[in-house]
């Protein structure tokens, strides 16, 4: 039986600020997933439910997660602060139910309950500055390009919408807010008035009222909202009002209005309005020319994604050619980012509309294609240059096969075709060391971090044609069971037995003196 999605924005953190609705969602769902943050935000509601919590970044694991548990027939909550369909996880969990080729008439039930977005709850403490038109601009630039961002601000600034500024800057997203501000001051004021509210309605609500010249010398950070006002917002005893444009046809300060009511809306007291003040007379010749323009269909315009990929020249080969190189500068261009990782891979970030035609350039120049991400990734050994070539058909087949799949969280599989191991597959997350014809597997290495270990001895003397088979078992159970964002030495320590190995704790028994830095 299908389960249900209960996607929930819960507002901005209060729990006075949740609707009726958030909470009854809460409490009914088996299963609630969400970022860490937002997981303690509602722990009063959650009770006993099973929960799984992810970091930031993780938002399509944590839809893949949540649609696989729902169509298990369980009820799952998905929860994002503010709107769930503003930034949050409304739209990538549609997203990934399209790919899946969901129908809504026999497949899952999905729900969508609305909350309080960061615009309304800050506007909110700083007054009315949301009373006119206005927008929102997430000034991230980790899924969208920034010279689409830019772009949209500068038509939000020249159309004079009040703006409301999202994700303005963080650890790693320092300049995007300095080069919003530029682009702003081309059309309007410095004394402009800015609104910046950090944690709105949470224990660390900080509020401040500044200007557009002034913004930069306080506090801004990820926890923070931006709202610019436009060329009439003013602040009054700390208070960002933007009138509506009442005070055009009404007098403010007035008990008896100069207009009656039945003159409010005639057009000769509207000059300003598309009319002109003046009626409209219609002919044959304005209702054609009407017809024409609704026919004429506006241009699409074409935006480049950023497309990412990570290439190599083979399997066991570690060389690329002088022609690769070359192909690899035409690729990027200017604007392309060319990044060596220590996969024994060059990642490319690439601005593109046409990745199709990179694709095949790639390949045309003999290189071999990868995804970035969540992904499988082999890593093997130069096997001495190719003198060692026991290990070699075992690395490509398992290169063809395995090679880039999706998993709860990157994995590497690290292969050396003698006993030597000395690009060092056993401090992968799965390890396979050739040695007197056959293979030993290591499970569980943990590669970061003063604890780091080697993998687990699981297995010696496995024969070269067993090895995919035992290493598609390992895969699927860990796909299949592992949370989201769950690395394999942890998943194999929560489970304790995988595909029959018994997990050893091979954490080496430190006593970790804490750094100066306290790092």
């Amino acid at each position: 039986m299908a389960g249900k999605l209960i996607i929930i924005g819960f507002g901005p953190g209060s729990v006075k600020h949740f609707t009726e609705r958030a909470k009854e969602a809460i409490r009914e769902c088996d299963c609630i997933l969400g970022y860490k943050t937002y997981i303690d935000l509602v722990k009063d509601l959650i009770e006993d439910k099973e929960i799984i919590s992810t970091g930031m970044s993780e938002e399509v694991e944590r839809a893949q997660a949540a649609v696989k548990i729902a169509e298990a027939g369980k009820k799952v909550a998905v929860i994002s602060s503010g709107d769930a369909g503003v930034y949050g996880m409304a739209g990538l969990i549609y997203e990934v139910l399209v790919e899946k080729g969901w129908d809504p008439k026999t497949g899952i039930e999905v729900e969508v309950v609305p909350g309080i977005s960061a615009i309304n709850s800050c506007a909110s403490l700083l007054g009315a500055p949301i009373m006119h038109d206005a927008c929102t601009i997430s000034l991230s630039d980790h899924l969208t390009p920034w010279e689409l961002i830019a772009r949209r601000i500068e038509a939000a600034a020249m159309a004079d919408f009040v703006i409301a500024l999202y994700n303005p800057k963080s650890g790693r997203r320092m300049r995007q807010i300095e080069e919003a501000q530029k682009i702003l001051l081309k059309y309007r004021s410095r004394e402009t008035p800015v609104g910046l509210v950090k944690s709105a309605y949470r224990e660390r609500q900080h509020v401040v009222i500044t200007t557009l010249g002034e913004m930069l010398n306080h506090e801004i950070g990820m926890l923070t909202t931006v709202i610019i006002g436009n060329s009439t917002t003013f602040v009054y005893s700390d208070k960002m009002i933007t009138p509506r444009g009442y005070q055009r046809k009404y007098s403010l300060n007035a008990e008896v209005q100069k207009l009656r009511l039945h003159e409010r809306l005639k057009q000769e007291n509207e000059p300003w309005a598309l009319h002109g003040g003046q009626e409209k007379i219609q002919t044959p010749a304005t209702l054609a020319e009407e017809a024409l323009n609704k026919i004429n269909k506006p241009i699409t315009p074409v935006f480049e994604d950023i497309f990412m990929v990570a290439v190599s020249p083979g399997v066991a080969n570690k060389r690329f050619t002088p022609n690769q190189l070359l192909v690899l500068a035409k690729v990027a261009g200017e604007k392309g980012i060319i990044e060596y990782s220590t996969d024994h891979q060059i990642h490319l970030q690439i601005p593109t509309s046409n990745p199709d035609h990179i694709v095949e350039e790639l390949r045309n120049a003999g290189f071999l294609l990868s995804p970035i991400g969540d992904v499988l990734t082999v890593k093997a050994c130069d096997f001495c240059d190719g003198e060692k070539t026991g290990a070699i058909p075992i690395a490509e087949q398992l290169y063809e096969r395995l090679n880039g799949i999706q998993l709860p969280k990157e994995l590497k599989v690290g292969i050396n075709g003698c006993g030597m191991a000395c690009y060092g597959a056993v401090k992968e997350d799965i390890g396979l060391i050739f040695r007197q014809g056959k293979f030993d597997l290591f499970i569980g290495a943990k590669s970061v971090g003063r604890t780091l270990h080697a993998g687990q001895l699981v297995e010696e003397g496995i024969e070269p044609e067993k090895v995919i088979g035992i290493i598609e078992a390992i895969l699927q159970e860990y796909k299949e069971k592992a949370h989201p964002n769950e690395r394999l030495y942890k998943f194999f320590k929560r489970v304790k037995v995988l595909c029959g190995y018994q997990y050893k704790d091979m954490t080496p028994n430190l006593e970790i003196i804490p750094t100066v830095c306290g790092d």
